[in-house]
């Protein structure tokens, strides 16, 4: 069993990893992909003014702008699941987990990084600014990683996964026969937004500290602070509904 989850637009500077390099990475023999998407992002962002840079990365202070401006070539990297921070990933704790449980959540959580695609939380990314949606001059970036290592992430993957995605990265990747588990969060009868990014977060630290490892499992385990209160099924996908107590 896998678990999807989506990036945050807010990442951790610094880093004491080897920069940008195929051993940073999960299906090294794609590397030569991502190497692709990197070299188009490089070359867009080469190709635009500060100004535009601006409005690209949706950063305000033109300072900001200019860190991000600068290569990722060299930049030193840290793992994917300590690079990122925001709602979700406070609530995770990752840095407070133990060493079984981060081993937990490194092999078996696979992120959907806006420049490097599908990524383990194992894997060594730098510092970066791609907003999501974001578009590069010279390729769809979530059709360039669907097309291409759909295939490869279905066969990784195998036949259980648990979705913990937003919606907008199903444009990376959509399985094609695994089982899979996605959640709605509801507040007072309502679908929650920002705050599902919070409870998705108490979801996954929930998976790792029980060492969940099927559907089987998931399905017998209670989340803190939730109740599940209905389950719709469509062809291979379970959405559970679940209320915030």
């Amino acid at each position: 069993m896998k678990v999807l989850l989506a990036p945050a637009e807010t990442k951790n500077s610094g880093g004491e990893e080897k920069p940008f390099s195929k051993k940073n990475f999960f299906l090294e023999k794609n590397f030569s992909l991502r190497q692709e998407a990197f070299e188009a992002y490089e070359k867009h962002v080469q190709s635009l003014s500060l100004e535009e840079l601006s409005s690209w990365f949706g950063i305000k202070k033109l300072d900001d702008v200019k860190k991000y401006q600068e290569s990722l070539r060299n930049k030193p990297s840290m793992k994917a699941i300590q690079r990122y921070n925001g709602v979700a990933f406070d609530a995770l704790e990752y840095n407070s987990l133990t060493k079984e449980e981060q081993n937990y959540i490194d092999e078996n959580v696979i992120l959907f990084s806006n420049l490097f695609g599908p990524i383990k939380a194992s894997d060594k990314i730098p510092d970066y600014k791609f907003k999501q949606g974001a578009k590069l001059s010279s390729m769809s970036i979530e059709k360039f990683y669907k097309d291409n290592f759909s295939q490869d992430l279905d066969e990784y993957i195998g036949d259980e996964i648990i979705d913990l995605r937003a919606g907008f990265y199903e444009k990376f990747y959509t399985p094609k026969d695994a089982t899979v588990i996605t959640i709605k969060f509801l507040k007072d009868g309502k679908v929650v937004s920002h705050w599902a990014k919070h409870y998705r977060g108490m979801v996954l630290n929930t998976l790792a500290k029980k060492n969940v490892q099927s559907i089987a499992e998931f399905m017998n385990t209670q989340i803190p602070g939730l109740e599940l209160v209905e389950i719709q099924e469509k062809k291979n996908i379970k959405l559970l509904i679940m209320n915030i107590k």
